[in-house]
């Protein structure tokens, strides 16, 4: 793959416009349920860094899961590489679950990120951890971005909610990969927060995206700090 299409390069996996699963069926004994999502959103940021280019997008959802834990489902969106991928598809399983009654949550699993009409295709691995407001998780592929190098991803996020059922949330994430995997730079870092609040039956979100000079030397403007906006509605 072109260095160039490499920074382009991104998924969606903790995006921030992407709408929160609601139950939309259950089986009778409740082992079983279904969910699915549609957001609109101002842009498409992954990791600190646009995926559209600036432009809009619209991203959606749908996901199974089992009363034992176990969930898979499946996430798609516009993006704009300037090449001839349009689509970001991503296919996903893992198991979600808490340690006793400690309060602890846990969550694993394995992701497949693909890009119709480009060879951009590759596959991710991970697992985080919460008690109470917090989380924390990593990240792993061994084809980071299609570049058949190493790569990981860790961050910690927070979320509160507020009076007048708003919700506050924040995180700092870093991104490292081998030595020319991402050019000049082999990692960088970037941050975000936001508030949201449901209303009418839709969910509004607004956050400040931003990545540090590491990223702007990679990726240029799609680097550069923003205010994303999306109104999403599950299903």
């Amino acid at each position: 793959m072109k260095l160039s299409k490499i920074s382009a390069l991104c998924f969606a996996a903790t995006s921030m416009f992407a709408a929160s699963s609601a139950m939309a069926w259950e089986s009778e004994d409740g082992q079983h349920s279904t969910s699915a999502s549609v957001a609109i959103s101002s842009e498409y940021i992954w990791r600190g860094i646009s995926q559209t280019d600036g432009d809009p997008a619209i991203s959606g959802s749908l996901d199974y899961a089992h009363s034992s834990g176990f969930y898979a489902g499946v996430w798609g969106s516009n993006v704009d590489y300037g090449d001839d991928a349009s689509a970001e598809f991503d296919a996903y399983l893992g198991y979600a679950g808490e340690f006793g009654d400690s309060g602890v949550g846990y969550d694993v699993g394995f992701l497949r990120y693909m890009f119709p009409g480009e060879d951009y295709n590759f596959n991710e691995v991970y697992a985080s951890l919460s008690y109470s407001i917090f989380s924390a998780g990593v990240a792993y592929s061994s084809d980071t971005l299609g570049s058949d190098e190493d790569g990981y991803y860790y961050y910690i996020d927070a979320g509160y909610d507020l009076p007048m059922g708003l919700s506050l949330y924040g995180g700092f994430g870093v991104y490292d990969a081998d030595e020319n995997t991402f050019g000049p730079e082999d990692s960088y870092n970037h941050y975000w927060v936001g508030v949201s609040k449901d209303l009418a039956g839709f969910t509004l979100d607004l956050s400040y995206q931003d990545a540090d000079s590491d990223a702007e030397d990679i990726f240029g403007d799609l680097a550069e700090e923003t205010f994303l906006f999306s109104v999403s509605k599950s299903f």
